[in-house]
């Protein structure tokens, strides 16, 4: 079928001629879904056509609204209120709409077709000296959501992620294992790896400081012991030896980067995260410095008196920007500029979505009018999906001093809270100990996931664990609570040999309403792919289950005596919950059929 948005543009476009002699090739027609406050179903903005007409817009609305009753048959009425020309269309066109997409499972996901545009879409980038934390979460869940949702419209994507496997951070843990660790392992202390590299990354932290209060007593400053410890000299000694490939030093940084590794995938398993592709920058902190070779013979880098390389930017309105140490060593840009150009020869991706937190937002200004200047046209693709950081009740965390909310710890959590509630309400009869295992980690991470993905990616949040499993209100939980109690509608209709059909001629206001909202739902993925905004789609699920829970209180369904009345109100129940389905799994979550 034609969208309705379509047929009142042709129509709107064939009334501005009739009515005013226009030429309309140029003509832009808006139209929206008409304000709640307001009656009609879509909103035409007369305002542009006054002048064409000549006439001001109640006018105008009014003459376009009589031919559009009079030659479109799927509108029934209209009124004008201002410059606003509301329509009202058929229920008839509904119900057919309703008819053409009944029975379509995967209603609203479209399959990119082979020569699809391909869109990279880079997230988590964890670092190896500490377990996956609440930030890591939301942006493995942003990422995730954001790749399905982009593929949903029609897309090849490409999911990757960049482990920071290299650094002085990483000589962190190392060192502090060397020295206290005492040959300690996963196997020995029955810890996670990644938990346990991150052990004694905060060990380190603890030891520096005290040394570091030593020396502020024997009066160096404040801000500058920590840096003059003998700890930290050991840790740069440590990298200088791992960057010279001392088999020692690589041996160790290998075990314990094979620790964490083995963690990182346990955490995006529970999770449901997955990638196309890991970097590692141990391996792509090298392809950088070819760039600024060919940047310097372009006349794009320049050198200093030291051997360091910079960029001007000043004329852009930014700053200088050092691209190579004086000593030959990468700094982050080095590497990000030559991971982006040896990712573009791997993939030819038409887009490059970094999701990243905001606090790098400037990095990524310059990264990208780096490879401007260096003649990479597909520069113009890359788009930094800048996100805010979780905060919890209690403030912010910082990984050195392990305050932070551990990813493994917050899941575990988010379960157990699960299971309490759910057994509070007594949403678990006649469950077997399995099945309501898996329902309490359906339900847990359904919250988790919800929670944070209903926020705009672009603002701040605060995550309350215990607010987000509440089956009531705009939660994971409650959301998937309607798809069950749909489930179970349709259970019972098939066994009283009720079946879904569509039948009538005539719809209520709600049901109408219901199938307007699925009628948006295709739209609403494509808004939220063009923003890279999975809270668009998380909120219009609950904006749907919303009318769903109106809708199944004041009208009965298998009570219903008529039986094209209850044929019908099966089929929208079905439809909203392939719609409901179909919208959580774009944010990755679970729906049961259960609860």
């Amino acid at each position: 079928m034609k969208s309705i948005e379509n047929l009142i543009s042709e129509a709107t476009k064939k009334a501005l001629a009739s009515l005013y002699n226009a030429q309309t090739e140029s003509v832009n027609i808006t139209i929206q879904p008409t304000r709640k406050e307001f009656e009609g179903d879509f909103t035409i903005t007369v305002f542009a056509f006054t002048q064409l007409s000549k006439k001001n817009p109640e006018v105008t609305g009014k003459e376009i609204g009589e031919f559009l009753k009079s030659e479109l048959p799927i509108v029934d009425d209209y009124n004008v209120i201002k410059g606003f020309l509301n329509l009202s269309i058929s229920k008839l066109y509904w119900l057919e709409f309703l008819k053409s997409i009944f029975n379509k499972n995967d209603y609203g996901l479209a399959k990119p077709a082979a020569d699809a545009p391909s869109i990279m879409i880079e997230y988590s980038c964890p670092n190896t000296n500490k377990p996956l934390h609440l930030g890591h979460i939301r942006n493995n869940l942003i990422g995730f959501s954001v790749a399905r949702i982009v593929e949903a419209v029609g897309n090849n994507v490409i999911k990757v992620n960049l482990i920071n496997d290299r650094g002085i951070h990483i000589c962190k843990s190392m060192l502090a294992w060397q020295k206290w660790g005492g040959g300690e392992t996963p196997e020995s202390s029955g810890m996670k790896g990644d938990h346990l590299v991150g052990k004694y990354y905060v060990l380190f932290d603890k030891k520096m400081k005290e040394e570091a209060k030593k020396l502020v007593a024997k009066g160096i400053l404040e801000e500058e012991a920590e840096n003059k410890t003998d700890l930290m000299d050991e840790a740069r000694e440590m990298l200088r030896k791992w960057e010279a490939g001392d088999a020692e030093t690589i041996n160790v940084w290998k075990m314990m980067n094979g620790w964490v590794y083995d963690g990182f995938d346990v955490t995006n398993k529970t999770l449901g995260v997955n990638f196309d592709k890991v970097y590692y920058e141990s391996e792509t902190y090298l392809l950088g410095k070819e760039v600024v070779n060919e940047g310097i013979s372009k006349g794009v880098f320049f050198k200093k008196p030291d051997g360091s390389v910079w960029i001007d930017l000043t004329p852009d309105g930014l700053d200088e920007k050092l691209v190579l140490r004086g000593d030959g060593t990468s700094v982050y840009m080095t590497q990000d500029l030559g991971t982006a150009i040896q990712r573009s020869k791997e993939y030819k991706f038409e887009k490059l979505v970094y999701v990243v937190g905001n606090e790098q937002e400037y990095h990524f200004k310059v990264l990208f009018l780096i490879l401007k200047k260096l003649g990479y046209k597909w520069a113009d693709g890359c788009y930094h999906l800048s996100y805010g950081m979780v905060e919890l009740p209690e403030g912010k965390m910082k990984s050195r001093e392990g305050t932070v909310v551990d990813a493994d710890d917050l899941i575990a959590e988010m379960i157990k809270t699960a299971e309490e509630i759910t057994k509070e309400l007594g949403k678990i009869e006649n469950f077997e100990s399995a099945e309501a295992a898996q329902l309490y980690k359906t339900i847990g991470l359904g919250a988790l996931k919800y929670f944070i993905l209903k926020v705009d990616p672009k603002k701040k949040m605060l995550f309350n664990p215990r607010e987000s499993v509440d089956f009531e209100g705009n939660t994971g939980p409650f959301l998937q609570y309607t798809y069950a109690r749909i489930c179970s509608l349709l259970r019972k209709a098939k066994d009283m040999g009720y079946s879904a059909a569509i039948n009538v001629n005539d719809i209520a206001q709600k049901e109408k309403d219901l199938i307007i909202k699925a009628y948006e739902f295709p739209k609403v993925i494509k808004e939220s792919a063009t923003a890279y905004n999975p809270a668009l789609v998380a909120n219009y699920v609950y904006d749907i289950v919303k009318l769903y829970n109106q809708y199944y209180h004041d009208y009965p369904v298998l009570k219903e005596e008529n039986a094209d009345l209850r044929s019908l109100r099966i089929a929208i129940s079905e439809q909203v919950g392939t719609v409901i389905r179909n919208g959580m799994w774009l944010l990755g979550i679970e729906v049961p059929e259960r609860m």
